[in-house]
């Protein structure tokens, strides 16, 4: 899907009343393109950008009623979010939006109908506009969206309606006064002037991952309604993140992606996202070329050194992962697959069933809310690997609670105690490995129960669980693994991602530790059957040997 666009345009079932139109024509009259090879020259909207903006400034029809309230002449979308390659002017795009918003005669608010509940009259200005723009550090806003923003300004015709600074932009009115401000900003703005926020824009959101900048976007959203005759509204711009660092880009990212695939429906979000499709390759420079054209809008193409992008990959050294995240604008990326699914699902077969009574190894891993839990077992004597447990919250889960909250899915701890129990008594269980931070309490019992059976082995260790890691691969690699073909366990050896720590092993190979390369993609499984194979290597390293006892199955009360 190259493209994710919500609401997907095939819902739409009316038409939409936009300001869009004169707001593009306002950037392209007033203003120019900001710093860089165009600095200076005229702006020019291209399809892609015309396009949001038209989705950013659509208003209610004139007779439309939500929940029984009247919302004539109200924004239709309070959050704006758009992800595209580098490259593309997004941030040009940001400050173009910023300078419209600041301006003092854009037409970028409601002022009536036209006659028709379908067509709005000529835009107006914003009322005292305060604009926060968020970035990483307030340094780097500085350079990207204020400093385009100082640079449009300068360079328009209207320079002397602005007093234009280093902290800060304002607005001056007929008698020379200030009429409202863009600031710079690295965290919340103060409590007086969040108040008073009429538009806020946030730049390159994949950055933005810290508690620090997720309670200073809280705070921000939050101070939105505050000024409702102003119909305040946010827009960010972005690439692609890193999956796992839970940025504020992922969480857009994975709203958009539910919206699109129908589990949920977020009313007052737009969202566009353009890179490259599922089944994109980077193998060759053919390949990568093709890639990095399906990902970059059509007005991008026209200018856009393609060739030149896809060349980068051959460069000595070059991070492919990081080339394809920003270049192809996915999320999903392959070179930061830590495992080839397709080699793993080679080694699978329905008939690679671990019988009753073999001498085994379990790796037990997941969380209890909203995610995935599961024990592998596998014989250590062959090395197939079954899944005997599994539980996974599911894609439409949806409940509610009486007051219409959302209800977490939780994993059925009695499901797992007793498949746990069942695995003791079927099998002979040499060790099992289980990540315990969720499961304190639960490996605290297995434990009491086999005290020479159960291990911690803490994930987050990046040294110990890169050599597990490491290891799973090389069972993959030679074959030396196998299993029963099991969908859902294929499915997570393929989601593991993989993120590149400090330094390189004994072999020159760096180093690195399991992540999401999506952020609706679990793994738990793949953890788990990578602890099940340690449990199996450090038998053999002991030479372990089943007990001479001959093996009875006992009766599960």
């Amino acid at each position: 899907m190259p493209l994710i666009e919500i609401p997907r345009p095939e819902w739409e079932d009316i038409e939409w009343p936009t300001l869009g139109p004169q707001v593009c024509s306002f950037i392209e009259e007033r203003f120019t393109f900001g710093p860089g090879s165009l600095q200076g020259v005229r702006a020019k909207i291209d399809p892609d950008q015309r396009r949001i903006l038209y989705h950013a400034y659509e208003h209610y029809p004139s007779d439309y009623s939500l929940y029984g309230i009247a919302m004539s002449g109200r924004r239709r979308f309070q959050r704006v979010a758009a992800s595209v390659r580098k490259g593309s002017c997004k941030t040009e795009l940001l400050a173009w939006v910023v300078a419209c918003e600041l301006h003092p005669e854009a037409p970028v608010r409601f002022n009536g109908y036209n006659g028709s509940k379908y067509g709005l009259s000529q835009g107006r200005p914003v009322a005292d506009p305060y604009i926060p723009m968020l970035a990483y550090t307030k340094e780097q806003v500085e350079e990207l969206a204020y400093n385009a923003l100082m640079s449009i300004l300068e360079s328009s015709d209207d320079v002397d309606l602005f007093d234009i600074g280093l902290d800060r932009i304002i607005r001056l009115n007929a008698y020379g006064r200030p009429d409202g401000k863009a600031i710079p900003v690295s965290g919340s703005p103060s409590a007086r002037d969040g108040a008073r926020t009429s538009m806020q824009a946030f730049d390159e959101v994949h950055r933005l991952y810290t508690d620090h900048h997720r309670a200073a976007i809280e705070t921000m959203i939050n101070n939105l309604p505050k000024r409702p005759l102003e119909d305040p509204w946010q827009m960010s711009v972005t690439t692609a993140g890193e999956p796992g660092q839970n940025s504020y880009a992922e969480d857009e990212h994975t709203e958009g992606v539910e919206n699109w695939e129908g589990k949920k429906r977020s009313r007052g979000f737009y969202y566009f996202h353009r890179e490259a499709p599922d089944s994109a390759r980077f193998d060759t420079m053919e390949h990568r070329m093709a890639a990095i054209w399906e990902a970059t809008g059509p007005g991008v193409r026209k200018w856009s050194r393609v060739d030149t992008i896809a060349a980068l990959w051959d460069r000595e050294g070059a991070d492919k992962q990081y080339l394809e995240r920003v270049w192809a604008n996915r999320w999903t990326q392959t070179a930061a697959q830590a495992f080839s699914r397709e080699k793993f699902e080679a080694l699978g077969d329905p008939r690679f069933k671990i019988p009753k009574g073999a001498f085994c190894t379990l790796g037990f891993d997941g969380a209890r809310f909203d995610d995935a839990c599961g024990l592998v077992l596998t014989e250590i004597k062959t090395g197939v690997q079954n899944v005997i447990g599994f539980w996974e919250k599911p894609t439409k889960w949806n409940q509610r609670d009486s007051e219409g909250r959302p209800v977490p899915w939780q994993v059925p701890e009695a499901e797992v105690r007793q498949v746990f129990k069942e695995a003791m008594t079927d099998y002979i269980v040499w060790r099992l490995l289980g990540d315990p931070p969720h499961w304190v309490e639960t490996m605290g019992d297995w434990a009491a129960l086999y005290p020479d059976v159960v291990r911690e082995f803490w994930t987050k260790d990046p040294t110990r669980m890169y050599y597990a890691i490491k290891n799973f691969t090389s069972a993959i690699d030679t074959g030396d693994a196998s299993h029963d073909g099991d969908p859902d366990y294929v499915r997570h050896v393929g989601n593991a991602g993989k993120r590149l720590t400090r330094g390189v092993d004994e072999d020159g190979a760096p180093r690195f530790i399991l992540c999401k390369i999506s952020p609706e993609r679990k793994y738990d499984l793949a953890i788990a059957g990578i602890l099940s194979w340690e449990a199996r290597s450090q038998a053999i390293a002991e030479d372990a040997q089943p007990p001479t006892k001959m093996w009875v199955p006992r009766r599960v009360r």
